[in-house]
């Protein structure tokens, strides 16, 4: 009788469907075939080896297109992270991180993105890419300078809170209101990245929703910012979860903005 319930649920538990939020993680070993004439591109990436944000990736990806087309260049997006080596990210001025999750380069990959910044490149890291899946201390230390440690959940994962522009003078921040509402997912960090050498361009009001005990921030809690300590533009925005963020009047305009500040 044991042994039939054991094979019943062995059963049962190779039917379950997987959970598309957590996909099995790929190392990725062959580049994808770049289309022709790319040249100062955009690179749009949603390679996920930690937590998948299928919600929002296929909205936003369409999104971060037009926008490079707004400002005149091509985009080529994938989730394909063998596209992170000198000669393919050598077509490209910006690379965009779209909630690209986990540990999604291998190391040869990731010495690749480093040298891509260190030469001057851009970067748009959005939402998860700056989550707690990441561990590469260069990327934790040039990309996020922070460590993601929770968001609301429950009744309050998505919320509408104000978000607060305390760098309008910034070129990501032109045009942007001063202050506006957002409904979305509200990370917390362990620390102000402003202490780790950031600038910090945006933040939100936690007096304008309810954000928990031990994710309160006080009153500075970044929502945006750019690493001014690299040859690269490197900016990084923690908002996106909900796909009508990138419909956002403001949210648009900012990340129009910073593919903008950071291609040069």
């Amino acid at each position: 009788m044991l042994k039939s319930l054991m094979m019943i649920a062995m059963l049962a538990a190779a039917q379950a469907p997987d959970n598309p939020h957590l996909p099995a993680p790929v190392v990725d070993t062959v580049a994808p075939t770049l289309p022709a004439g790319l040249k100062g591109a955009v690179l749009i990436v949603s390679k996920t080896n930690g937590w998948r944000h299928f919600e929002h990736i296929p909205h936003s990806n369409e999104v971060l297109g037009d926008i490079a087309k707004q400002l005149g260049r091509k985009s080529f997006a994938t989730e394909n992270a063998a596209v992170f080596n000198d000669r393919d990210l050598g077509h490209f001025s910006v690379v965009i991180l779209n909630s690209a999750s986990g540990n999604f380069m291998s190391p040869d990959q990731l010495a690749a993105f480093e040298r891509f910044v260190a030469r001057g490149g851009g970067v748009v890291a959005l939402h998860a890419a700056g989550d707690d899946s990441h561990k590469e201390p260069w990327y934790d230390r040039t990309i996020i300078g922070t460590t993601f440690i929770g968001h609301p959940n429950g009744d309050d994962h998505i919320q509408t809170a104000q978000v607060i522009v305390d760098k309008p003078q910034h070129p990501v921040m032109a045009g942007v209101a001063q202050t506006f509402p957002l409904a979305d997912e509200w990370y917390s960090f362990s620390n102000d990245p402003a202490t780790r050498g950031m600038t910090v361009l945006a933040r939100v009001d936690e007096k304008s929703y309810r954000v928990g005990g031990k994710l309160a921030m006080g009153a500075s809690h970044p929502v945006a910012w750019v690493n001014p300590r690299t040859k690269g533009r490197v900016f990084y925005s923690a908002l996106g979860h909900e796909p009508a963020v990138y419909d956002d009047v403001n949210v648009r305009r900012m990340l129009t903005n910073a593919v903008r500040w950071a291609a040069r």
